[in-house]
């Protein structure tokens, strides 16, 4: 295994603990937006640039999630 595969499986490991946890905290929203660019990173090294475009979605999203919920406790 090497290193990449490793950043993209912690990457991809990251989004779906803060996902679980997104109920919890608003800060998870934003760490959740924060793994979806790293696994977007992961996807546009890797050659699989229709992963990364995915992702960078998702993360655009989750940002936007996270500044509507950022007021809350």
């Amino acid at each position: 295994m090497n290193v990449l595969t490793l950043f993209g499986a912690a990457s991809v490991t990251l989004m779906m603990l803060f996902y679980a946890l997104e109920t919890r905290r608003s800060v998870f929203t934003l760490l959740f937006a924060l793994a979806c660019f790293a696994s977007s990173a992961y996807g546009w090294l890797a050659g699989t640039w229709p992963f990364g475009i995915v992702e960078a979605v998702w993360g655009v999203v989750a940002l936007w999630k996270w500044r509507g919920r950022f007021g809350e406790t």
